[in-house]
């Protein structure tokens, strides 16, 4: 089996651009999205998006949130008080978000590694190393923090 996986936490509104956020912020983004950039009517993207990402290939889950939590943890009560506002500009809530995103039989994906027994256990196909991931105390905390909500969304390629 293949398996394609990244992580983001992002910044979104209806109203304030990722430009207005970086402002607040202070904080340069891994990537941008501009609401109605690709689709006026609906717009597409659906809302402006301010994001830091890792998508460093063979990390597990945990390790990408990780590095992201690295990253942004000293900033988290700034970014939940950003939150707060950004909910209240667009009427609901939903500002902060942490993103999995696991897309299975990608092209890109990486091979189960089937290679030598694991600490004294024989491997067996199905049992991919990037599957399965844990939050540990100090990423709920960001999470509370940041008042983030988590996403995980598991696709199948194709």
């Amino acid at each position: 089996m293949l398996i394609s996986q990244y992580t983001y936490f992002a910044l979104s509104s209806n109203r304030v651009s990722a430009a207005e956020i970086t402002a607040r912020l202070g904080i340069e983004p891994d990537e941008i999205a501009v609401r109605g950039s690709r689709l006026a009517s609906p717009a597409r993207p659906a809302c402006h998006r301010w994001k830091i990402t890792c998508r460093v290939p063979g990390w597990t889950v945990d390790e990408q949130i990780d590095r992201i939590v690295d990253r942004l943890f000293i900033h988290a009560e700034r970014i939940g008080e950003l939150a707060v506002e950004l909910d209240k500009f667009d009427g609901e809530p939903g500002a902060s978000m942490l993103q999995v995103v696991r897309v299975f039989e990608h092209p890109d994906g990486e091979e189960e590694d089937l290679t030598g027994p694991s600490e004294g256990f024989e491997k067996l196909a199905g049992q991919h190393q990037l599957l399965g991931w844990h939050l540990d105390a100090r990423m709920l905390e960001f999470l509370r923090l940041t008042r983030a909500e988590l996403d995980v969304d598991e696709y199948a390629y194709g």
